[in-house]
């Protein structure tokens, strides 16, 4: 199917996030598309899938005119959108979840439902128990649910909005040759991301947006650079790698074991001291969530002791985790980070209260500017947080974090995020770090932990390696030990 968004214009109140923009992709191809976070990629994608209207402008579907007013129109055209967030319901199993949408009639076949979910999954290498409520999932195993879902759905125009950010490597590896293969059946494929390797390794054509505006469209041989200049009018210097000596222990962990239903991590011993940074690495399920709640107090330890300052706090509360200036700034944003309804000036406000009975709404609004500025939140102080880009929701959440702080943990701290504000987010934590605090970071992002981390863990199946120091890692050995080679 051929797809043409011919003159899009959106806006949301004064914010103009679309301005005369066109868009072809034809059947048979992946189409990539860039654009640093609200520069109106996600908007573009909500349009074509029908969970926006545009405020002008056209959509035509292999010639023809259409006007979407659902994302169910959007499916019934044969469109379906892989969402950074994933939109499904927590409180309800994977195959029901599977199931959702389904003209099944009054009769629905579960059988048979079971299993296409699981041959689609063993086909990207998945491992998703049918039977699991989805709010035990982690972000990236509902992200892998959605997509499953959408071609089960039997969706000719495929739209992922940051699709690997939640899996490992050999399973990127292995949804990028579904992909190629579902060009080569004839779909069209759209591919939103922040990371040029990908768009090398995968997209036969490269659109380019800026600020609500098409700022270009390239085809291969790709020239990171160009694109960076596209994305940002500017180029980007790399960053250098900077070390912080470490100074007194901030946590210290003794034959720490915790687990769930599917497994049990551990033991650990560990000394983390102020000013280190620790990355946590391994594939979606291998223990390192449950590893950082139980560091946080939001998960309760099987076995072992925890300790912060020197302070026993194992079984303790999660209060008393805060109180002893412990910070948890989880993946999902909007579900765990953040209150959706709620506007900046209302969260500031939540972390930083100018009263104790009554609030100065005033002196709030213009606590609430200061803190834009400073963290560079494309935002006004009314502004609900769910009208948010995912960067800039990621900028929120970092001006919530309460100073000063001891322990920071952090799941997916770029996760869906730009070159540039991949950038200003390790700004912001290695100032953290600099100012004392200890950092614990789990990515998906395999360069990124070489890059800023001074040690990394491995997990695999509730396996954990010892603190590995970065100088001895390379891309190639993380990726075998993530995948369970070289222990």
């Amino acid at each position: 199917m051929k797809i043409e968004l011919r003159h899009i214009y959106k806006s949301f109140g004064p914010v103009r996030a679309l301005q005369d923009v066109s868009l072809t992709v034809e059947a048979g191809s992946i189409h990539g598309l860039l654009g640093e976070n609200g520069a109106g990629k996600t908007t573009l994608m909500k349009i074509l899938s029908g969970y926006l209207r545009p405020d002008r402008g056209e959509i035509f579907l292999d010639g023809r005119r259409v006007r979407l007013a659902s994302p169910a129109e959007g499916l019934q055209h044969g469109i379906g959108m892989l969402h950074q967030d994933p939109m499904d319901f927590p409180g309800l199993s994977v195959l029901d979840n599977f199931m959702l949408g389904h003209e099944g009639g009054l009769w629905l076949d579960r059988r048979g439902a079971r299993r296409a979910l699981r041959e689609l999954a063993e086909q990207f290498g998945f491992e998703l128990d049918p039977e699991a409520r989805v709010d035990s999932l982690t972000v990236g195993e509902r992200q892998q649910l959605e997509l499953l879902r959408l071609l089960w759905r039997g969706v000719r125009v495929l739209i992922l909005d940051e699709p690997t950010t939640g899996i490992s490597a050999p399973q990127k590896v292995r949804l990028f040759a579904a992909l190629r293969r579902l060009a080569e059946e004839g779909k069209a494929v759209i591919f939103v991301t922040h990371k040029l390797e990908e768009v090398e390794e995968l997209c036969h054509r490269v659109t380019v947006l800026r600020q609500g505006r098409l700022a270009g469209e390239v085809a291969p041989p790709y020239a990171p650079q160009r694109l960076v200049e596209l994305m940002f009018g500017r180029p980007i210097p790399a960053p250098a790698r900077e070390r912080i000596s470490p100074g007194d222990p901030v946590i210290q962990l003794e034959g720490l074991e915790v687990g769930d239903h599917r497994l049990r991590m551990g033991p650990v011993t560990l000394t983390v001291r102020a000013g280190e940074v620790i990355g946590l690495a391994g594939m979606e399920g291998s223990g390192q969530q449950l590893f950082m709640r139980a560091c946080a107090g939001l998960v309760r330890p099987w076995a072992g002791a925890i300790r912060v300052g020197g302070r026993d706090l194992t079984g303790k509360p999660y209060w008393a985790f805060l109180e002893a200036g412990v910070l948890f700034v989880p993946a999902n944003r909007l579900e765990e980070g953040l209150i959706p309804g709620l506007t900046l000036t209302e969260h500031f406000q939540l972390i930083y209260p100018n009263g104790r009975f009554l609030i100065d709404w005033e002196r709030a609004r213009a606590a609430a500017q200061q803190r834009i500025r400073e963290f560079s939140i494309r935002g006004r102080p009314e502004t609900p947080v769910e009208a948010l880009s995912g960067g800039n929701q990621q900028r929120t959440l970092l001006a919530l974090i309460r100073t000063p702080v001891r322990l920071l943990l952090l799941e997916h701290p770029t996760r869906g995020l730009d070159v540039e504000s991949s950038l200003w987010v390790w700004g912001r934590l290695k100032e953290r770090a600099r100012a004392g605090a200890a950092l614990m970071v789990i990515s998906s992002d395999l360069q990124e932990l070489l890059q800023y981390c001074d040690r990394i863990m491995v997990f695999f199946s509730g396996r954990v390696s010892e603190p590995l120091p970065v100088e001895a890692l390379t891309l190639d050995r993380l990726g075998h030990l993530i995948a369970g080679r070289g222990w």
